[in-house]
C-alpha cells in the first residue's frame, strides 16, 4: 500500500536543503564519495531562498520503492541528468541512470549516470541514492494535474497533436526503501552548480604539470620503447608532461597483476628516474580485478564479491582492510617509485563484462549499488594515497558519480564522435566531472587537426595511441598546426590554471556550457504560441541545443570546428565578443558565421576580458620558476583577471601557501587604457616577473 511521505527540509549547507523518507540506505552516492563541503566557499555565494514551492514537491513510498515528483514551469529547461553525449536539454526525455559504457543513445546508461538536474530557472536537484534511479524528466501527465496539457484530435488537421503531451513535473523512481534528497538554491543555473561542487569540497586542482600534453603509448611498449618516444617529442618539439603507460607494463592484464612484467620494465625505478630526467611523468593504466597470477590475490579473496571479471576478484571496496591491502601493494610497487597516477579502466559495464547484478559481496552491498559507486570509490581511494604523499595527481577514469568534483580523475571512453564528444565536454559541466574528447586515430589530415584543436582546449590535452600507435606528427602535412595548437595551450597555462583554481575554490566548471553563463540562457519570447524563430534566429538557437560551442573560464568561448566543414555559426552571448588571434570585434548578442581556417580553432573573447600568458614551452611551468608574463585585454571596457599561483604540485595551498594578484585594466583620465599588476604576498609561491608585458588586443 502506497504511504504519502511528508518531506521536512533542513537547510544544511547555505542554500542547500535536504529531506529524506523511508530508511536511506547504509550506502549512497555522496557517502561513496566522503566530501566534506566547503563551507567557507558556499556563504560567499549569493543568498538563496528554497527555490519551489514545497508543497508540490511530493514523496510516497510502495512496494519498497520510493516514487518523487517535482514541479516544472511551462519555460523551464532541465540540463544534467548524467554525462550525456547527444543532447543538452534534457526536459521531455525518460532516462534509467545506470553505470555502463556509452552505447551511441541518451537513455541514461552512460558513465556518470549523475542523478541531478539544473534547471534554467536556477536551481538543482539531487537523488542522493546508489541504484538505477529512473529519472520522467518532464514527459509524465497526472490526471489530477493542475496544469493540463491541452486536449488535441488528431484527426483535426488544423491542430499540432503532440505524442507527448506537456507535463509540469519531474518524476523520479528509486528502487529503496528510502532516500535523501538535496536541492540546490541559486538564484541562477551556475550558483546552484557552484553550490553542488561545493558541497563536493570543491573542484580538483591539478598539478601544473597534469595541464600540460600527455601521450599514452601503445600497449606492448617497453620502458625502451618509451624513453625513445619521449626522445622523439623532444626532436619534434611538442609539448610532454606526463606519459601514458597501456597494459604491457603488468606480468599480465585482463586481469591485472599490478606488477611490472620484467621483460618489458627490468628496472621499473630506472626506467621512471630516466623519464623524469627529461621533465615527464608515468601514468599506469588498471583495471581494478585482481589476477590469480597477483600476489593480491590471496590477500583480496577474503574481501572479493561471488563473480569474478575477466577470471579476476572483483574487491569490495567498502572494507578498510581491503583498501589497505590495496594501498600497500601500490605505494610499495608504483607510488614509492615515481608512478604519478593511473588510468583505471573498465570500472563501468558492460553488463555482460561486469559482475552481474545477481553478485553478492561480503560485506551485503547490492552488486547495483556496488556497481553504481566503484568508480568513485576507485577515485577516493587513490586520491587518498596521494594526498597522504603530499602531491598532486591527476589520472583518467571510466566510471564516475555525484559528489566526484573534488577527485583529481577525468573521464574517457571507447566511443569516438567528435561532435559527440564536444556535447559531452558542454555536459559535463552540469554534474561536477571532467571529460576529455581525447585523440585516437583519424581517416585524413583535416580531421587530425579538428580532433587535436579540441583536445587542447579541455580538461586534458590527450593523445591516446594505445591501439594505433600515432604521434602529433602523424601527419606530417598538418604538424605544424598541430604543434602551434599545442604550444597555445602551453601558453595559456596561466590562465587555464587560475580557471581550475576557481573550480576549486569557487566551484565554477573550468569548461562550461553556454546554458550557465549570463547574457546566454533564453528569454522567452512566444508568437502565437510558437517561437518566432523567423525573426530572432538567436532567440530560437538559445532555446534549443547549444552542444558545439563552450566556455573555457570567464573570458573565453570555444567555437571547434569538424571535418568537412567550411564554416560554422557562433551564438555570441549578450555583450560585445572580440576574435581571440586578432582582437577584431566579432559580434555581440548575435549569431555570427565564422570561416573555418585550418590552422585556427575558433575562439572569442568578451569586452574587458584580460588574458595571462607565458612564452611558448614544452612542459609546464616547475616549482621555483619564475617566467614572464604576457598579458592580453580585448575590447574597450576596463576590466579584472585573478591569477592564481602555488608550488604547483603539492598540497600546501589548501595551507594558504598560493598567490592570488589582481590583473586590472582601467581609463586613465585622457580615457586610455592602462594595466597594473597587484603585489603577490610576501613568502608566497608566484612564479612571474613583476613587470608585465600588457598587449592591447583592440585597437
Amino acid at each position: 500500500m502506497a504511504q504519502q511521505v511528508p518531506l521536512q527540509w533542513q537547510e544544511v549547507q547555505p542554500g542547500i536543503w535536504k529531506a529524506s523518507a523511508g530508511t536511506p540506505e547504509k550506502i549512497s552516492l555522496l557517502k561513496a564519495a566522503g566530501a566534506t563541503p566547503d563551507k567557507a566557499s558556499l556563504q560567499k555565494l549569493p543568498a538563496a531562498r528554497f527555490p519551489l514551492p514545497q508543497a508540490d514537491i511530493t514523496m510516497r513510498i510502495a512496494d519498497g520503492k520510493v516514487y518523487l515528483k517535482f514541479p516544472l514551469e511551462k519555460e523551464e529547461q532541465l540540463f544534467g541528468l548524467g554525462l550525456n553525449f547527444k543532447t543538452v536539454n534534457q526536459r521531455g526525455r525518460v532516462s534509467q541512470l545506470h553505470m555502463d559504457h556509452y552505447g551511441s543513445a541518451d537513455n541514461g546508461r552512460t558513465h556518470a549516470p549523475v542523478p541531478f538536474y539544473v534547471s534554467s530557472r536556477g536551481y538543482g536537484v539531487l537523488i542522493d541514492a546508489a541504484r538505477y534511479i529512473t529519472v520522467y524528466a518532464g514527459t509524465a501527465v497526472r490526471v489530477d494535474t493542475k496544469n493540463p496539457p491541452e486536449l488535441i484530435d488528431r484527426n483535426d488537421k488544423n491542430k499540432n497533436w503532440q505524442s507527448m503531451p506537456y507535463s509540469d513535473g519531474v518524476e523520479v523512481l528509486v528502487p529503496a526503501g528510502g532516500v535523501e534528497v538535496y536541492v540546490f538554491g541559486g538564484p541562477t543555473a551556475m550558483n546552484a552548480v557552484q553550490r553542488y561542487n561545493l558541497f563536493s569540497g570543491g573542484g580538483y586542482l591539478p598539478p601544473k604539470w597534469g595541464l600540460g600534453f600527455t601521450q599514452r603509448v601503445p600497449t606492448l611498449y617497453s620502458q625502451s620503447d618509451i624513453l625513445r618516444e619521449a626522445t622523439e617529442f623532444e626532436t619534434h618539439n611538442f609539448p610532454l608532461d606526463f606519459i601514458g603507460v597501456e597494459p604491457g607494463w603488468h606480468s599480465m592484464s585482463y586481469p591485472c597483476t599490478f606488477e611490472w612484467d620484467t621483460q618489458r620494465f627490468p628496472n621499473p625505478k630506472g626506467f621512471i628516474d630516466d623519464l623524469a630526467k627529461k621533465g615527464v611523468r608515468a601514468n599506469l593504466w588498471i583495471n581494478p580485478y585482481v589476477s590469480p597470477k597477483s600476489s593480491l590475490y590471496a590477500k583480496v579473496k577474503p574481501f572479493a564479491g561471488t563473480h569474478t571479471v575477466w577470471n579476476g576478484l572483483v574487491t569490495d571496496f567498502t572494507f578498510p582492510e581491503a583498501r589497505q591491502i590495496w594501498k600497500e601493494h601500490f605505494i610499495k610497487n608504483h607510488i614509492s617509485l615515481g608512478v604519478s597516477g593511473y588510468k583505471m579502466d573498465e570500472n563501468d559495464g558492460y553488463d555482460k563484462w561486469l559482475w552481474p547484478d545477481v553478485a553478492t559481496f561480503p560485506s551485503g552491498t547490492a552488486a547495483e549499488q556496488l556497481r553504481q559507486v566503484y568508480g568513485v570509490m576507485m577515485q577516493k581511494m587513490t586520491d587518498e594515497w596521494y594526498r597522504e604523499q603530499n602531491q598532486r595527481t591527476y589520472g583518467l577514469v571510466r566510471a564516475s558519480n555525484a559528489g566526484a568534483s573534488n577527485f583529481p580523475y577525468v573521464i574517457y571512453n571507447d566511443y569516438y564522435s567528435h561532435q559527440d564528444f564536444i556535447t559531452a565536454l558542454v555536459n559535463s559541466s552540469f554534474i561536477g566531472v571532467l571529460w576529455t574528447p581525447e585523440v585516437r586515430a583519424s581517416k585524413t589530415a583535416e580531421e587530425w587537426v579538428r580532433r587535436m584543436q579540441s583536445v587542447c582546449f579541455s580538461p586534458m590535452a590527450m593523445l591516446n595511441a594505445w591501439a594505433d600507435g600515432t604521434k602529433p606528427w602523424s601527419f606530417p602535412e598538418v604538424e605544424k598546426a598541430v604543434q602551434d595548437v599545442a604550444m597555445l595551450r602551453m601558453r595559456l597555462l596561466p590562465y587555464i590554471y587560475s580557471t581550475f583554481a576557481q573550480y576549486r575554490f569557487e566551484g565554477k566548471p573550468p569548461f562550461r556550457s553556454m546554458n550557465l553563463i549570463d547574457g546566454f540562457a533564453y528569454a522567452a519570447q512566444e508568437s502565437g504560441g510558437k517561437l518566432d524563430a523567423t525573426h530572432n534566429p538567436y532567440e530560437a538557437k538559445t532555446r534549443s541545443e547549444v552542444k558545439d560551442q563552450y566556455m573555457m573560464g570567464d573570458n573565453i568561448l570555444v567555437a571547434p570546428v569538424f571535418t568537412g566543414e567550411k564554416s560554422r555559426k557562433v551564438y555570441l552571448p549578450a555583450g560585445k565578443w572580440y576574435d581571440f588571434y586578432t582582437g577584431a570585434l566579432a559580434g555581440e548578442n548575435q549569431a555570427i558565421t565564422v570561416k573555418a581556417e585550418l590552422e585556427k580553432i575558433p575562439l572569442f573573447v568578451k569586452d574587458g576580458a584580460i588574458i595571462p600568458m607565458i612564452p611558448a614551452r614544452r612542459q609546464a611551468p616547475k616549482a621555483g620558476e619564475v617566467l614572464p608574463l604576457e598579458v592580453r585585454h580585448y575590447g574597450a571596457a576596463p576590466g579584472s583577471f585573478t591569477l592564481y599561483d602555488d608550488d604547483g604540485t603539492t598540497f600546501n595551498y589548501e595551507k594558504g601557501a598560493y598567490s592570488q594578484v589582481t590583473l586590472k585594466v582601467s581609463k586613465d583620465k585622457n580615457g586610455r587604457l592602462a594595466g597594473e599588476m597587484s603585489a603577490p604576498a610576501t613568502g608566497k609561491p608566484f612564479g612571474y616577473e613583476r613587470k608585465v608585458n600588457w598587449v592591447f588586443m583592440t585597437k
